[in-house]
Order: structure tokens, then C-alpha cells, then sequence
């Protein structure tokens, strides 16, 4: 059984100084083989794996290292870095060898494109090509999770309203002005791509919606309570599992599409393509709906996100435990 190695990013800034990322403890568990089997030209090689700083992209990380190690890599943690341009500088500068990121988040914030692409296959394809001429930079194939942002209700009022999509919910409001009650992030009332852009290609007036602004955590409990009828949630916040909310589909496929991927930089990934194999099943088993459950245990359950990392890849049956 192989080890990882956890390595604690204790001064980000570090990355700017061209001096490299410090490290610490190791994680207290070892795991080997399931349907991962160890990959001969994997056995003894360093992979650095990095992440950002919130629970989901921190739990992806976990997920490729625990996978990685299965397959005979030495694995050294990076996770946990502060912030999407760090952990991306991470990558570039070779502090980190792969990173999860979000195919939205690489378009709008790393390309500096203002205007998203609906389709998420034509999202991550412009991503990857533009990514790789202009930065070395390998995104492999995407997957199912797509961490962007939508509406959410209780089950009560999805149930009492007929409400699946964002169709339904603009045709309610159009039936019953008085329910256009939202919550909001204040940010989302005024961009194009949130509030005023999502009422324009849904056909409903938002300047005849009652808007009640709050921060990001507290429209999940105000939308469960019924403060609100309609919350602006993230489509993977493990919350919506905690307070049974139900998530409006974008049928019209409106808000941009931030599918989560693996990348690498082109040189480790030309020398290592066993990595991409190894994590090309693990990527495949990933849903908006699994991750909910993840980030569920971590930040309602308290769970540390490596463990849940761990037992998630053993459930499915991709690495074991020791026999002890």
C-alpha cells in the first residue's frame, strides 16, 4: 500500500516569489488497488496535485490523489491553495502537476472572454484549444459536474407549483406575479449574465420581482424557510442535499456552463499520459448529483474532505483499503 504525502500550502505568496510551495503532515491512511490496478510506468513517479480552497475542488483533488496512488504514484498534496489565480499560477510555474478547474472559470477568468458559451461540449472545446496554444495548458475530457449557478425551491413549493425547470418558474411568475419573490447575491441582481439576462431569455419582468439580497449562505437557509420562493444557489453546494432543495433545471441552457476537468501542464502530461488513463473512469463517475452528496458530508456532516474522498472512491469500488 502507498502513502500520501499531504503537503499544507503554508505561504501562497511564495508562488509569486518563484521560491515553490512549503509543505507538512502526511495523511493517516494508505490505500491500494481495486479496479485501479498499479500502472508500471506510474510506479515512483511525483505527482503534485493542487487545488483551490473551497470544499468541491478541494474534494476532486483528494479524489485524483487517492486515485493516483492506487495506480503506484507518489503522490504529494498541494490542495487547499488560496484562490483560482494561485492555484492556476501553481500549475504553470510546476509547483503543481494537475488541478481541477472549471471550464466557465478558465474562459471568463483566465482567457479574459466576457461573453460565456451556452453549449457546455462548445464551452469546454474552446477552453482546451485556447488554453492549450496559449498556455501549455492540457484540459482533459470534461465531466458531468457543472458547478454554475441556477434557482432552487423547496420540495413543498416544487411539488405545489408543478415546477421542474426555469420555464416552469417563468410561467408561474407569469400566472401569479405575487410569487416572484427571489433571493439574491447583490452581484447577481445587476449582471447581465444573473438576474436581468436570465428574466430576458426566460420571457418574465424581474423589475416586477420582489429581490431580497443576501450573501451566499444565507439564501439557502432563507429559501428553506420560505423567506423567499425562489434562492440563486449553486448547482453543486452541498446545502441544497441538507435542506432538500430542489434545483430548476436551465432548460434554454441560459448561465454559463462550468463543467469541472482535469488539467495539466503539456510537458508532464506528454510524459505521464498514464495519468489522464488512470483518472478517465473516476472523471466518468462524477454528477452534479454526487458531488452535492460529497460536499454534503464535508460541510454539513463535518467530515474531513480527504476521508470522504477515500471512501467515496472505495464505495465505487476504484481503490481498497487495507486489509487491517
Amino acid at each position: 500500500m502507498r502513502r500520501i504525502t499531504r503537503l499544507a500550502v503554508v505561504a501562497v505568496a511564495l508562488l509569486t516569489s518563484g521560491c515553490g510551495l512549503e509543505s507538512s503532515f502526511a495523511l493517516p491512511f494508505d490505500v491500494g488497488p481495486g479496479s485501479i490496478r498499479p500502472v508500471p510506468e506510474l510506479a515512483g513517479v511525483e505527482v503534485a496535485v493542487g487545488s483551490k480552497d473551497f470544499t468541491e475542488n478541494q474534494l476532486l483533488g483528494y479524489i485524483a490523489e487517492v486515485a493516483l496512488v492506487a495506480a503506484g504514484a507518489e503522490v504529494r498534496d498541494m490542495t487547499n491553495i488560496q484562490g483560482s489565480n494561485s492555484s492556476r499560477q501553481a500549475l504553470i510555474t510546476g509547483d503543481v502537476d494537475l488541478s481541477w478547474d472549471y471550464t466557465g472559470t478558465g474562459w471568463i477568468s483566465y482567457l479574459g472572454h466576457t461573453d460565456p458559451i451556452p453549449d457546455e461540449q462548445a464551452q469546454y472545446e474552446a477552453v482546451r484549444d485556447a488554453d492549450l496554444a496559449r498556455n501549455g495548458l492540457v484540459w482533459l475530457d470534461y465531466s458531468a459536474i457543472d458547478n454554475t449557478y441556477a434557482f432552487a425551491v423547496t420540495e413543498e413549493f416544487a411539488r405545489a407549483n408543478g415546477l421542474r425547470t426555469t420555464s416552469d418558474m417563468a410561467a408561474l411568475i407569469g400566472r401569479s406575479p405575487e410569487k416572484a419573490v427571489f433571493c439574491l447575491e447583490t452581484e447577481f441582481v445587476s449582471r447581465n449574465d444573473g438576474f436581468p439576462g436570465v428574466a430576458k431569455a426566460y420571457g418574465f419582468d424581474a423589475a416586477s420581482a420582489e429581490v431580497k439580497t443576501f450573501g451566499t449562505g444565507t439564501i439557502y437557509t432563507a429559501t428553506s424557510t420560505g423567506l423567499c420562493n425562489f434562492g440563486e444557489v449553486f448547482t453543486t453546494d452541498g446545502r441544497i442535499v441538507a435542506l432538500n432543495l430542489v434545483v430548476l433545471e436551465d432548460d434554454r441552457k441560459f448561465v454559463p456552463r462550468y463543467n469541472a476537468a482535469v488539467v495539466l501542464r503539456q510537458d508532464f502530461h506528454a510524459a505521464h499520459p498514464q495519468v489522464g488513463e488512470v483518472l478517465a473512469p473516476v472523471v466518468a463517475k462524477l454528477d452534479n448529483d454526487t458531488v452535492r452528496g460529497l460536499n454534503a458530508e464535508v460541510d454539513v456532516d463535518g467530515r474531513d474532505p480527504a476521508a470522504v474522498a477515500r471512501d467515496w472512491l472505495v464505495r465505487e469500488g476504484f481503490v481498497s483499503l487495507p486489509a487491517s
